[in-house]
């Protein structure tokens, strides 16, 4: 199994346990941890630093998940 394949699945799976908050709070903390764990992954089948990919990622997720309406 390659690292995309991985990536994918876990990505899927994830998503699959998030549901739309009813709050921006709660949608900003799920965009968070959705884009967090996103960005870690392509940073590492990118062979960047997945740290700096979760911060980015998780950023972005957040602030996504706290603008948008349920």
């Amino acid at each position: 199994m390659t690292n995309i394949t991985r990536v994918a699945l876990i990505s899927l799976g994830l998503l699959g346990l998030a549901a739309c908050g009813s709050d921006p709070l709660t949608r900003g903390v799920t965009g968070g941890l959705l884009g967090a764990g996103a960005g870690a992954g392509v940073a590492a089948v990118t062979h960047g630093d997945p740290g700096k990919g979760a911060l980015i990622g998780g950023g972005i997720g957040a602030v996504g998940g706290a603008i948008t309406s349920p």
